[in-house]
């Protein structure tokens, strides 16, 4: 295998999952960006938007969620480490045209490795909190599109995914 080649960092020589060593990485300004979609119904919506759902402020609570999910990703994805995050913060946009609401996470940290979970994370527990919150109303909701849009810091530098898909990296 090739210094190129993609390794599984979270395996040893014997295929045995360990959390990675990374005390001798440099400290550095980490940031990461999550994207996901709750869409619904257009009278889903409106009632979330009118904030008449019958459990209340659905975006209010699932940003909430959000922020508590990233704080204790250590605790539900194993071999994670516990980060001291700086800044969690969850946008809840809603958007006509899915329709249904877009969800963004941005975490930040100054370590040694990545806050790519905790914003994935923090997404996926807004959307599920949304899903929670409207489901008496909506239960063919469907979450999606969850995934990682930005990650800067680190040995491996800045990465976008670009609006057509794609990767790209500076």
């Amino acid at each position: 295998m090739s210094e190129k080649d993609p390794v599984l960092t979270h395996l040893d020589a014997t295929g045995a999952a360990n959390m990675v060593d990374v005390s001798t990485k440099e400290i550095t300004h980490r940031i990461a960006v999550a994207r996901g979609t709750v869409t619904m119904r257009p009278e889903t919506l409106e009632l979330i938007r009118s904030g008449n759902a019958k459990k209340g402020d659905v975006i209010g609570t699932a940003r909430l969620a959000g922020i508590l999910a990233a704080k204790r990703t250590h605790e539900l994805i194993p071999l994670c480490h516990p980060l001291l995050l700086s800044k969690v913060k969850v946008e809840i946009e809603p958007d006509d045209t899915l329709p249904g609401l877009v969800v963004l996470a941005t975490t930040k940290v100054s370590g040694q490795t990545g806050v790519e979970m905790e914003a994935l994370t923090a997404c996926s527990l807004a959307c599920l909190t949304i899903y929670d919150m409207a489901k008496a109303v909506d239960r063919g909701m469907v979450i999606g599109d969850i995934r990682l849009v930005e990650k800067a810091g680190g040995k491996s530098g800045h990465w976008t995914l670009e609006k057509d898909g794609s990767e790209g990296g500076t």
